[in-house]
């Protein structure tokens, strides 16, 4: 099992270059009050390492109401204070997982016990999302990190799955790194990508705007 120093550092590096998102993007749903009072602690702060472990676990449920630019630039500070378990509420694993495995519970209702499947293949709400599942919800809202970054969450997901000796989040994990993070590790877009799209795309504005003024 890897050293939790070592994962800690890890993280620390992956998100060095890890962009703000802007105060005026930081929150992702907008209905209703919760979600703005959930992320309210973090407006305001432009350095994720500087966050106390107590505000994190205070505003466990910001995890659920960021956007996903402050999804991904608030992550790294939940992660390592879960790396020196100083959370008691806050679950980062569950939203890097949540999504990749099907399961079945069992309701009483009326005369009949119920089976209903939560997880992957559930849809969210057919009248709103149409045919969007949990699992396509899942990787289009982990698929902000880049290469680097998703290289430390599977450091950190493989860190957390070797030290769960009750094995509660095991199949979560295993499922979330085979079907999404060991892939993206590999394959997805690096921060250098993203830097030279951001210049050739200041370029081609300069040029146009001008172009329109000359």
């Amino acid at each position: 099992m890897q050293d939790a120093q070592r994962v800690i550092e890890h993280i620390r590096q992956a998100f060095h270059d890890t962009e703000h998102p802007g105060d005026a993007f930081v929150q992702g749903s907008h209905e209703g009050c919760e979600p703005g009072e959930s992320v309210a602690p973090f407006i305001g702060v432009t350095d994720w390492s500087q966050l106390a472990p107590v505000v994190l676990d205070g505003s466990y449920d910001a995890l659920s109401f960021f956007s996903e630019g402050g999804f991904r630039y608030f992550l790294p500070a939940y992660v390592i204070a879960d790396l020196k378990d100083q959370l008691h509420t806050a679950d980062p694993v569950f939203h890097l997982t949540n999504g990749f495995i099907d399961k079945v519970v069992k309701i009483p209702a009326g005369k009949r016990i119920h089976e209903k499947t939560i997880g992957k293949s559930a849809f969210i709400n057919p009248r709103r999302y149409g045919a969007m599942t949990w699992h396509d919800h899942a990787r289009c809202r982990l698929s902000v990190f880049t290469r680097e970054e998703a290289q430390a969450i599977v450091a950190y997901l493989e860190y957390k799955r070797d030290a769960d000796s009750h094995k509660l989040n095991t199949e979560a994990i295993k499922a979330a790194l085979d079907c999404f993070w060991r892939d993206r590790a590999v394959n997805g877009p690096t921060h250098q990508a993203i830097r030279q799209y951001r210049h050739e795309e200041a370029e081609y504005l300069r040029d146009i705007g001008g172009g329109a003024n000359g």
